[in-house]
C-alpha cells in the first residue's frame, strides 16, 4: 500500500517538474537580461531626459514640496470613471441572466455617474490652468 502511494506521489511530482523548470529558467533569464542591460547599456543623460515628465515637477527636487490638489482630483476622477467601466463588463456579460431589474439598476448607476461628471465639468475640475 505504501509503495503504491509513493509511486502515486512520485508520478504527481514528475508532472510539475516542467512547471518548476519553467519558473527557474524565467528567473535566471530575467536576472541575466537585467545584468546585461545594466553593464552594456549606454547612459547619456541630457536635458530632455532629466526634464519634468508628466507630473510637471522636476525629477530631482525636494521631496517635501507641496503638490497641487489638481493632481489628486484628476486621479480620483480617473478612478471613479475607470470603475464605471469595470462594472460595465460583468454587467454586459450577464445581462440576459439578470433581466430588466439588472438593466434598470445599471441605468440608475450610470445616470448618477453622469450627473456627477456634468457637475465636475461645470465646476471646472476638468480644466487645467
Amino acid at each position: 500500500m505504501q509503495a503504491r502511494n509513493r509511486l502515486s506521489m512520485k508520478f504527481t511530482l514528475n508532472e510539475y517538474l516542467p512547471i518548476l523548470m519553467f519558473f527557474i529558467l524565467s528567473i535566471v533569464l530575467s536576472i541575466v537580461f537585467l545584468m546585461l542591460s545594466f553593464f552594456i547599456g549606454v547612459r547619456r543623460p541630457d536635458s530632455e531626459k532629466l526634464s519634468a515628465y508628466e507630473c510637471g515637477f522636476e525629477a530631482f527636487d525636494d521631496s517635501r514640496q507641496q503638490f497641487d490638489v489638481r493632481f489628486y482630483l484628476v486621479a480620483i476622477l480617473f478612478v471613479i470613471f475607470d470603475l464605471e467601466v469595470a462594472f460595465l463588463f460583468p454587467w454586459a456579460t450577464s445581462l440576459s441572466a439578470i433581466g430588466l431589474f439588472g438593466f434598470w439598476s445599471m441605468m440608475i448607476f450610470l445616470s448618477i455617474l453622469t450627473v456627477g461628471f456634468i457637475y465636475e465639468w461645470k465646476k471646472g475640475a476638468l480644466e487645467w490652468d
